[in-house]
């Protein structure tokens, strides 16, 4: 499909995952002046974050499947109002419970309407160059910390939180909504549309339940929950480590910045690799990669060190993410790709949750990040044992009868 019209799809998804995930990963920079004006406890305002992952989970399969019935534009137009209300109630929270209520719950849920389904809708664009077109798509998210989170730092020191975060929501549903509204289904799933590839070769579709109760999405929901496992506690805990091992805190700081502008050079650069060498292929080498970088920071101590093995981690774990989607598409076809991906990203959004909540708690016990390394490292090389077991779902054909 050569249509250039895909690569306003493309820039959309791109859009829309920067702003929903930059508005929703904010939080962290509302923290401290929110607990100074409120009087809330950090945890229980960061207790949102931990809703938005597990509510962002649920609410991709759900968004997906409803996209795989009736299309992404009705979903993502549903996630961008969505969104802009939540943080503009949450801007307006009185109470503690009401900010989890809007911020942990609606933003979440609002969040989950742009990436599984915007992912499943490019994969349909494409059929050369597909690892690129999705991961420019996932590259909103890298580019989110860069632009969302420092408007909201600025607009605070100019104004205060809550005026910062009503206006980031209005600034959404001014971004958002217009650009939901040139989304649209690739021609070759539009009604009447002629029979694309796999129907014109007579391939066997399969149905959400199916592809459920196949080999190959029981070895990538495993493998993405085991590499977002891995990855997130060292990102979350990358700051307390590296002051811990002497490094100014604003210099931490800035690793972690250079972890997040890596992810997004990773996703372009790992994106032309699939699509030359195969999506698996670079996908079991990103992980091994990922793996010998989490234990690597066992083993560094100056800011230079940091600085060079957090552009390897950053490449690696942010290249990865989008070949999840490729080879769904690969093994399961299109017809049910928004429910197949969504499923997928909510077994990684579980891992998400996990690996900071577990790096706190061997914080707490041993006094020390080194069995967080060391663990996390392990666990990564359990997503490239899975990785390695994934074979694509053959194209078996289906006589037809006249």
């Amino acid at each position: 499909m050569k249509s250039s019209y895909r690569w306003v799809i493309v820039a959309a998804g791109a859009l829309m995952t920067c702003v929903g995930i930059g508005a929703m990963f904010s939080l962290a920079v509302y923290l401290q002046p929110m607990s100074a004006e409120t009087g809330w406890s950090r945890t229980g305002i960061s207790s949102a974050m931990t809703l938005d992952f597990l509510v962002m989970g649920a609410a991709g399969f759900a968004w997906g499947t409803i996209s795989d019935r009736f299309g992404p534009r009705l979903v993502v137009l549903a996630g961008a109002v969505l969104l802009g209300l939540g943080l503009v109630l949450a801007s307006r929270a009185t109470s503690l419970i009401q900010f989890q209520l809007t911020y942990g719950l609606l933003v979440g849920f609002a969040t989950g309407a742009f990436f599984a389904p915007m992912i499943a809708a490019v994969t349909a664009w494409f059929e050369d160059n597909r690892s690129l077109a999705v991961s420019l798509v996932s590259a909103g998210m890298g580019v989110a910390p860069m632009t969302i989170s420092p408007f909201a730092r600025w607009l605070i020191s100019t104004y205060d939180w809550r005026t910062a975060m009503m206006t980031i929501g209005i600034v959404a549903w001014a971004l958002l909504i217009p650009a939901a509204l040139v989304v649209r289904r690739a021609p070759s799933l539009t009604p009447g549309a002629a029979a694309g590839p796999a129907a014109a070769t007579g391939a066997v579709a399969m149905s959400a339940g199916e592809a459920f109760r196949s080999p190959q999405f029981i070895v990538l929901a495993s493998a993405f929950f085991l590499c977002c496992a891995a990855h997130s506690g060292p990102i979350f805990h990358m700051v307390s480590y590296a002051i811990g091992c002497g490094i100014a805190p604003l210099a931490a700081v800035s690793i972690y910045s250079v972890e997040g502008l890596s992810g997004l050079g990773g996703r372009l650069l790992l994106g032309l690799l699939a699509d030359r060498f195969g999506a698996k292929r670079v996908l079991v080498a990103g992980l091994l990669v990922q793996s010998f970088a989490i234990a690597s920071y066992l083993m560094v101590s100056q800011l230079g060190e940091f600085y060079a093995l957090s552009v390897i981690f950053g490449t690696a774990y942010g290249g990865v993410m989008p070949l999840y989607a490729v080879l769904a598409r690969e093994s399961f076809g299109q017809q049910v790709m928004g429910t197949v991906f969504g499923a997928m990203t909510m077994a990684s959004s579980i891992g998400m949750a996990f690996g900071p909540w577990a790096g706190g708690r061997i914080f707490d016990a041993f006094n020390s990040y080194a069995w967080l390394y060391v663990g996390a490292s392990t666990v990564a090389l359990g997503a490239v044992a899975v990785a390695l077991t994934f074979s694509a779902r053959p194209q078996t054909q289906r006589l037809q009868v006249a």
